[in-house]
């Protein structure tokens, strides 16, 4: 072995065991993949990722998925290595409180992570995102002599991420869309937790990629970093197609009597058998952690790199800004995350004199309003822009550029390319919702998703994701109650509201007419810490007469009063939601008209509430008053929090039916008489 083959070794042992001690210090982890895997990240990271370790954010770098999020020390390795701030005490500190190195990558907890991963076929999906952003923002503002977007996205995807029906999702729509900057490396070492993938993966998996238009390499021998090195250049000189690396590997490699089994897969190797590794592959025992002088120089090479690669990149920027300052600011802007001075002026204004219409019409007509001044606002509905009303007309079709257009149906008009911001995503609820998480943590756009309420259910890795991570992801649900009618309770969602109302850090918003819609869309995107969930009706809503009535500005702080009782001294607070508004607003009138002084709440968003100061909760919901009606056409469980064990609630207790929506309210008691009875029963 010559010497430079010999210190290459070094170079890819470091990655092994410095995995392998964290885990074994942390006596839980998976060191499988780290070991096995760690030529070919090597070879990635050293010879073609563009990054910048000492800015992590630096906006055309190359993004880095490590959709096998399980093998996350395999990233910390590298993260530590080529100089981010992830210091070795860190390293040591392996899924231990409060540290950096997290049982799983989370983002934004350790720099450098792009994306949270361990729920297999997230990450993958999500790179696919990142690559639709890459190539929209790149069409955006690209100029001839000026490619100020121009970046990989590489992402790591085991079998486990393969099994899972959400990535044959994405990267069908991948393959459609012609995404050439993105390039996926497939750890293929035919072992998954529970054994052989020969027990149920027999799939010709690279038949299955090829077939949906991806570039399909093979590598042999995933310790050999010249065919690795020559596999990712292949890829990169495609650019008019995904690229799928199948690298064959040996989980655990280096472990004498466990390479190659699932005994490596989810469990620390164990002292002897990490110590024989060691010997195996000529690696000092001690100490633990140890990175040679030779090797961390060879690795911390990365910073100048990095610093070169983002300098010329100012550089170039500097001159663009120059040739087209409108855009260089917009870019800008768009990056930080910024919205444009003046934004809300372009919010549609309600009156009552609005004729009535569902929630779902009214935001199409935002939607249209916002899209003039908001570039950044981008997505599309899961095959259902005629019943969602989600498409930004004339704002063109984010499609692969030369796929003819002649003939298509269902196209929304302006751009066809990667200009276009009405993506569409086909019937594939979950990858869409994956795919949107990637396009926010790329940066400078707000994606939005839009489906019918009920399949939330296919929706919600994505949408807990979001939530964990902390980005603007507006997920627009429409036929949101048995209100929708006659497609029966397969399409009636009646426990789905209640269930997104427990998932932390996502706000649900559920309007009440038109004007409350306009305000969830403004509550929407100035949410920067957290993806919001805008709840809409299929059936016609009053316009509520706010001018009589309070204000839709209470929807900014979650619930208010819109109408108060008789001398501001209620003997009960009826609560709503959505279309039940109306009907607690009736309701409260035929109280009044018995001498019954009622209070009407308007509660669109449990969160928003949730977060105002004790004074204004007590103010809308005072303690003294403890005769309280919920109203809401969903599971009733949950309004206890607002109703106390002394109240009553009217809503579900079971799946809907087919008829006419007006039926199904009598039918299931969602009605002015049931609200008014349950008042009286209170009171009496």
């Amino acid at each position: 072995m010559t010497d430079s083959a010999n210190l290459q070794d070094r170079y890819i042992n470091t990655i092994r065991f410095l995995a392998a001690d964290a885990i074994e210090k942390a006596k839980s982890g998976h060191p499988g993949m780290p070991m096995g895997a760690a030529a070919m990240v090597y070879t990635l990271w050293m010879r073609h990722l563009k990054h910048n370790p000492a800015n992590p954010e630096w906006p055309d770098r190359d993004r880095f998925v490590l959709s096998a999020g399980h093998a996350s020390m395999l990233l910390y390795a590298l993260l530590h290595l080529t100089g981010y701030d992830l210091s070795l005490d860190d390293i040591k500190a392996f899924r231990q409180w409060e540290s950096k190195t997290p049982g799983h990558p989370e983002y934004p907890q350790t720099p450098g992570a792009e994306v949270t991963t361990g729920p297999l076929g997230q990450g993958i999906s999500n790179a696919v995102g990142m690559a639709v952003a890459e190539a929209h923002l790149a069409a955006k503002f690209n100029r001839p002599g000026h490619a100020v977007v121009d970046h990989y996205t590489y992402a790591i995807a085991s079998d486990g991420d393969l099994m899972e029906g959400v990535a044959a999702e994405a990267c069908a729509l991948a393959g459609h869309l012609g995404l050439g900057k993105l390039i996926v490396l497939y750890d293929n070492n035919h072992i998954s937790l529970a054994g052989s993938t020969a027990l149920t993966f027999t799939e010709d998996v690279k038949a299955r990629f090829a077939a949906c238009g991806w570039q399909v390499i093979h590598v042999d021998e995933g310790n050999d970093v010249e065919v690795i090195d020559a596999a990712i250049q292949a890829a990169k000189s495609d650019l008019t197609r995904p690229s799928f690396i199948s690298v064959c590997t040996t989980i655990g490699c280096g472990a004498p009597s466990k390479e190659g089994t699932s005994e490596v897969h989810g469990s620390p190797l164990g002292q002897e058998e990490l110590s024989a590794a060691k010997a195996r592959l000529g690696w000092p025992a001690e100490p633990v952690f140890y990175i040679p002088e030779e090797v961390l120089t060879h690795y911390r090479t990365s910073l100048a790199k990095g610093a070169a690669s983002q300098s010329a990149w100012e550089k170039g920027f500097d001159a663009y800004r120059v040739s087209f300052p409108g855009e260089a600011a917009e870019f800008e802007r768009m990056m930080k995350g910024g919205l444009p001075a003046n934004w809300e002026s372009a919010l549609p204004v309600y009156g009552p004199e609005t004729k009535p219409a569902a929630t779902r019409k009214t935001g199409e007509g935002i939607m249209q309003s916002l899209a003039k001044v908001l570039p950044e606002l981008i997505g599309g509905s899961a095959d259902l822009n005629p019943s969602t009303f989600t498409w930004l007309k004339g704002c063109g079709d984010f499609q692969r550029p030369d796929l003819p257009k002649e003939g298509v149906q269902g196209t929304v008009g302006g751009e066809w390319g990667y200009g276009g911001r009405n993506i569409h995503f086909g019937v594939r609820e979950h990858a869409m919702g994956s795919i949107a998480v990637g396009m926010a943590l790329h940066g400078g756009l707000i994606p939005y998703t839009a489906t019918f309420f009920t399949f939330s259910d296919y929706m919600r890795p994505p949408i807990r994701l979001a939530a964990l991570m902390g980005l603007r992801v507006i997920f627009v649900f429409t036929h949101d109650s048995i209100g929708l009618g006659e497609d029966g309770p397969t399409h009636q969602p009646v426990e789905q509201l209640m269930s997104l109302r427990v998932v932390p850090n996502l706000t649900v918003i559920r309007p009440a007419d038109a004007a409350e819609t306009a305000e969830a869309w403004r509550a929407a995107l100035l949410n920067t810490d957290g993806p919001t969930a805008l709840v809409l009706t299929r059936q016609n809503v009053l316009a509520l007469n706010h001018e009589v009535l309070a204000p839709a500005e209470g929807l900014r702080r979650g619930g208010y009063i819109l109408k108060e009782a008789e001398g501001k001294n209620p003997e009960i607070i009826l609560i709503g939601t959505g279309s039940e508004v109306e009907v607690a607003l009736k309701a409260a009138e035929t109280l009044a008209s018995g001498g019954v002084r009622a209070r009407v709440v308007s509660m669109p968003s449990w969160e928003l509430f949730d977060r105002q100061p004790a004074a204004y909760r007590e103010q809308v919901l005072p303690a003294g008053v403890r005769a309280r009606v919920a109203v809401e056409a969903g599971i009733r469980l949950g309004w206890e929090h607002y109703v106390g064990t002394a109240g009553k609630i009217v809503g579900m207790d079971s799946f809907g039916a087919s008829a006419p929506s007006a039926v199904l309210f009598e039918k299931f008691g969602i009605t002015v008489e049931a609200v008014v009875a349950a008042a009286k029963e209170l009171l009496a």
